[in-house]
């Protein structure tokens, strides 16, 4: 009776059921895949776009506060430079000039010129010094009053330029300041004027600063680094004192005295992180002194925020787009791959012996039209099983017959030669025909024997009996088997063979006949001994795979070739001199009848491996 299997099947039982959500995933891995790579792709894009952008920014601003600096550097210079120049031009500086060339002259009348003069001029560093470097009077030191300044010989080819860094030694602390120096030519002997103002926190604070953005100013003193020489108009948190931090970039400069930009870790968040651009800052005089290191902090909070929001918005797309997904893959499945699942489950029910199965074909695109194909090739395989069962019947029959005959046809030619022998002896030979019946009888009995042997043989196997399933411990029959061929094994005047066993000892009991898996397990032992007439090794191991339990029989003998493992559970077959082909075909007739199967691996030269598979359900026994 045929079987129609429609398109609307629901429960296509465990093995389809499996396959079903197996396509199903692999639908739904192809679209979340999909889905995944293509917003991942993008987000990388903008990311690299974005970080593109933010370095350009950043590079553009740091650019801007530099030209920034450079230009506040440049007014203060111009202011200072107008403020020495009227200094040097007034009537206070020219009457102190004209005096002071005079022989004899008193320069203790200007002691709180400097002073005065700084304080009204609104400069932070002022002092008159002679010609020959003595100091008239000075404003941010007074007690320097007398002693000579240090640096007298590059006055003449400052008084002429512009401002310069220099460091100013006060009474308990090095200042750095920008200055100029101006000199008073009224007379023979000039008086310079040296004026300037601090380059510190009230300096950097002016400068106009973009937001995420800071200037910091490191004055470069003694052969190490020191925190208190970092000088730091912002008021940034606890965490983000750049003491420690700042050290690195500031000693790389001061060895390279190059620009250079590094990046500083405040914390664990990198929205903490600030790029620094470090840019060191000369002395005037031949040598160029490196006084001080400039450093522009650029933020990098924003970019780091912005790479989150994008991480975030892609998330959000991610998460909808596998939203989508499952949605997707819902209606695909429900549209192409629940009759795909359907035929799946109709050509297993084909592998499982079902040949009657069909499919309910439904419209006509490519997926009914494969239905269609399906119950053609359904009912081809039917019509050719049963044309291969009747011819498979029939070379039985004629392979019995031809066992039969071959097997009776060698005793019955002695019977005939023997009857033959008792006639011709009691037609010529009556006084010696006593004798030729009692040798004759004798052999008509034998032979009769051997044909009752070869009838008995024949009826064991047909009435091979159906195994009584009980629990069955294997790795103890398998002992048993050796202890009842260890003899055998270890005969004198025989080429000895060791006996290995590798039994699990956590293998379970299975359902078996304890008594016909003996006579299994002795008959391919047996088979073993027989191929090593030279002797070798027998192995037999147990072990549990997949839900079932494996019995192997290996030798170390002559081996078979592939012809001969393709034939040899065939009933009748033998490679033995004196063998009846029956021992094989008995073996594989058992393992079936307990759910088993069994199957030789061999090659010439290698010996021979025979594998048991049982199943280790116990279900047939509780069910007895």
């Amino acid at each position: 009776m045929m079987q129609t299997i429609p398109w609307h099947l629901t429960e296509p039982g465990p093995v389809g059921k499996r396959k079903r959500l197996t396509f199903r995933r692999k639908l739904l891995g192809v679209f979340a895949l999909t889905v995944f790579l293509s917003v991942a792709a993008v987000a990388l894009l903008v990311s690299a776009v974005t970080r593109r952008a933010f370095d350009r920014s950043e590079d553009e601003r740091t650019l801007t506060l530099v030209t920034q600096f450079r230009r506040a550097f440049n007014r203060q210079g111009e202011d200072v430079a107008r403020r020495v120049e009227a200094i040097a031009a007034s009537e206070a500086a020219s009457r102190m000039t004209l005096k002071l060339n005079r022989p004899r002259a008193d320069s203790g009348p200007y002691f709180e010129l400097a002073k005065t003069t700084g304080a009204n001029s609104q400069l932070d560093f002022l002092e008159f010094v002679e010609s020959d470097g003595t100091i008239i009077s000075s404003a941010q030191w007074p007690a320097k009053f007398g002693y000579p300044e240090g640096a007298i010989g590059s006055f003449p080819m400052e008084a002429d330029r512009g401002a310069f860094l220099k460091q100013e030694e006060l009474q308990d602390a090095t200042a750095l300041g920008l200055f100029v120096v101006r000199a008073t030519r009224v007379g023979e002997h000039p008086v310079y004027v040296i004026g300037g103002r601090r380059l510190d926190k009230t300096f950097l604070a002016g400068l106009d600063m973009p937001a995420g953005m800071r200037a910091l100013l490191y004055q470069n003193r003694g052969d190490h680094f020191a925190a208190g020489l970092l000088v730091d108009p912002s008021a940034p948190p606890e965490n983000m004192r750049p003491e420690e931090k700042l050290e690195p970039l500031v000693d790389a400069v001061r060895q390279s005295r190059q620009e250079m930009t590094s990046r500083v870790r405040w914390s664990a968040d990198p929205a903490e992180d600030e790029v620094f651009h470090a840019i060191p800052l000369a002395g005037a005089g031949k040598d160029r002194p490196l006084l001080a290191i400039l450093l522009i902090g650029n933020s990098r909070r924003t970019y780091v925020e912005l790479m989150r929001h994008i991480r975030s918005a892609a998330l959000i797309v991610e998460g909808g787009g596998i939203l989508l997904t499952i949605l997707l893959s819902s209606w695909a499945a429900a549209r192409v791959t629940r009759p795909v699942e359907q035929l799946a489950h109709a050509a297993q029910e084909v592998a499982a012996g079902n040949w009657n199965v069909r499919v309910e074909v439904a419209g006509a695109d490519e997926l009914a039209q494969l239905a269609d194909s399906f119950n053609r090739m359904t009912a081809e395989l039917l019509g050719q099983k049963e044309r291969l069962v009747q011819a498979e019947r029939v070379a039985a029959w004629r392979e019995l017959a031809r066992r039969l005959a071959h097997e009776l046809k060698n005793p019955l030619f002695p019977l005939q030669l023997t009857v033959e022998n008792l006639v011709r002896a009691r037609q010529q030979n009556p006084e010696q025909f006593e004798e030729v019946f009692r040798e004759s009888s004798r052999t008509l009995l034998a032979e009769l024997a051997n044909l009752k042997g070869i009838i008995g043989r024949f009826s064991e196997f047909s009435k091979m009996p159906q195994p009584q399933l009980q629990r069955v411990q294997v790795n103890e029959v398998i002992r048993g088997v050796v202890q009842l061929f260890q003899a055998q094994l270890e005969a004198p005047g025989r080429a000895k063979i060791s006996c290995d066993l590798q039994l699990d000892p956590r293998l379970e009991p299975v359902a078996a006949d304890a008594e016909l898996l003996h006579r299994v397990i002795s008959n391919l032992v047996l088979n073993a001994m027989d191929a090593m007439p030279q002797g070798g090794a027998l192995t037999l191991r147990t072990r549990d795979e997949d839900g079932k339990v494996l019995i192997e029989v290996a030798d170390t003998g002559s081996g078979l070739t592939p012809e001969e493992c393709a034939r040899i559970f065939t009933p009748y077959y033998t490679s033995k001199q004196h063998g009846t082909g029956l021992g094989l075909a008995i073996v594989q007739s058992v393992v079936s009848d307990h759910g088993g199967s069994i199957r030789v691996q061999s090659e010439p030269g290698r010996g021979t491996t025979f594998v048991i598979e049982l199943p280790r359900s116990l279900d047939p026994v509780r069910n007895a």
